[in-house]
């Protein structure tokens, strides 16, 4: 009797198990069809539920665990070919618009060169109180307020002003100096995009505008943006905008890369373990 219950009991659990795998599958079929039509989320999802909906179909999850490494494989070099096709879009945009800017670089002491609005190079502006703009090759844009004076003021921020009253104030500058020239006080405080209290931000929405600039300090000195001025603010804010792009569209292309290279991996590891075990 005992022998004919043990009988029993196992080829239940044989069946059992078949009826699992058939299942598992199943489920394993409909993945591979989202996968073949390119319906990467749909694929993932489905073997995904395989080991949700069938924790014992051990062989139908290794199978899974091979497809969604193909699955993810695929998805990465599609979205790598869809990068590269958006920097080589942008890539033209740049070097369309490049050539109205001046770019520096000093090959010796910098890695990243400069571009800035070719009004407002150095040697057109010497004996001035402004506000200087420049972007370097990553996109990242910084904004410097330089006062020329016979006594220094020791300011450290700006406030800029529009005609209606509005106005956006940079945070103590991280980044200032104070010099001399035969008796002129000069003084440079650099305030960087995202760092700047969105005063570039306010100077391109306002660069229309006769806008003030105040210089915060121990004393009060105020002058108004030139028309050269405002537009070399908006260029190089619209350049920055187009480096950043691109350089943000390189780094996801270099994880996509890397990406791709642990899946490889990962599948070469499975078919050496897969033939060692055959």
């Amino acid at each position: 009797m005992k022998k004919v219950l043990l009988f029993t009991c196992l080829c239940c659990t044989f069946i059992s198990c078949e009826n699992i795998e058939k299942k598992a599958g199943e489920k394993l079929q409909e993945a591979r069809e989202a996968f073949e039509r390119g319906d990467f989320c749909e694929a993932k999802m489905q073997i995904d539920s395989i080991k949700i909906l069938y924790p014992k179909a051990f062989e139908t999850r290794r199978e899974g665990i091979g497809l969604m490494q193909q699955v993810e494989l695929k998805e990465q070099e599609k979205t790598l070919a869809y990068l590269d096709s958006l920097l080589q879009k942008k890539q033209g945009e740049l070097d369309a618009m490049k050539s109205r800017f001046v770019f520096e670089k000093d090959a010796e002491y910098q890695n990243i060169g400069n571009y800035l609005h070719p009004s407002q190079v150095i040697e057109k502006n010497l004996h001035r109180s402004f506000l200087r703009f420049l972007v370097d090759e990553t996109g990242q844009m910084t904004m410097t307020s330089i006062y020329c004076g016979a006594s220094n003021i020791h300011h450290i921020s700006v406030k800029v002003v529009s005609p209606d009253g509005s106005f956006a104030e940079t945070p103590a500058s991280k980044d200032s100096y104070e010099t001399s020239d035969l008796g002129e006080k000069i003084e440079k405080s650099d305030y960087k995009l995202g760092e700047d209290g969105n005063a570039i931000g306010f100077i391109y929405l306002n660069k229309d505008k006769n806008i003030k600039v105040n210089y915060q300090g121990e004393r009060s000195y105020s002058t108004t943006m030139t028309p050269a001025d405002r537009q070399a603010a908006a260029s190089v804010y619209e350049l920055s905008q187009l480096l950043s792009s691109i350089t943000q569209i390189k780094k996801e292309m270099e994880e996509a890369n890397l990406k791709i290279e642990f899946v490889k991996r990962k599948m070469q590891e499975r078919e050496a373990k897969t033939e060692s075990a055959s």
